[in-house]
């Protein structure tokens, strides 16, 4: 069992910056599949980013160019650093992970989830 646990998460104003990390407990994740996702109040749970072990790395189209997810696996930790972050990035923010060597972006892919930590981005 991977027990994953988030932190990072906050409020803060558009344009800001905020980091999130993604720590993993009972296994380690460096050879997993580790993605991002999030919930805005009312709506899915969509992806965000996901990195694979070797460092390759997919995102949503909402925030190329200005989220990147990066990992040290020494660490057993994986981060999402979100730059120029906007109002509608306001959501819980999971990190997810699975076996495997593809980039994942759906849900049901996953096994192991934490418990979110939210960001609030004020206009």
């Amino acid at each position: 069992q991977v027990q994953l646990m988030e932190s990072g998460g906050g409020s803060v104003q558009a344009g800001d910056s905020l980091r999130l990390s993604c720590g993993a407990s009972g296994r380690s994740f460096s050879y997993s599949i580790v993605a991002w996702f999030r919930q805005a109040p009312g709506k899915e749970r969509e992806f965000v980013a996901t990195i694979n072990k070797i460092g390759e790395t997919t995102y949503a189209d909402s925030v190329k160019g200005r989220f990147t997810i990066s990992r040290d696996n020494s660490k057993d930790t994986v981060f999402l650093q979100m730059n120029n972050l906007r109002s509608e990035d306001t959501a819980v923010y999971y990190c997810a992970s699975t076996s495997g060597a593809l980039l994942y972006t759906t849900r049901s892919m996953f096994d192991y989830w934490g418990q979110g930590t939210q960001v609030t981005v004020s206009s």
